[in-house]
């Protein structure tokens, strides 16, 4: 997928861990695992910017574009 999800390296610079990140944001462990993963299709606005609140970045610090090599 072209898109990158760079959640546990901002996570790891702002020292909260995943369960801490769920509550605050208020999803559950397992959609986050599947944020941090890059599994997930899709992400609210809204879930995207609470994350952004707790985490005090913006969506290009844990989001990021990658082309794909052909």
């Amino acid at each position: 997928m072209p898109v990158e999800v760079k959640l546990d390296i901002m996570m790891a610079q702002r020292k909260i861990s995943g369960k801490e990140l769920a509550a605050a944001v208020g999803i559950t462990m397992t959609n986050l695992s599947i944020l941090k993963t890059g599994k997930a299709k899709a992400i609210r606005f809204s879930t995207l910017e609470k994350i952004c609140q707790v985490l005090a970045c913006q969506p290009g610090d844990i989001l990021t574009y990658v082309p794909e090599k052909e």
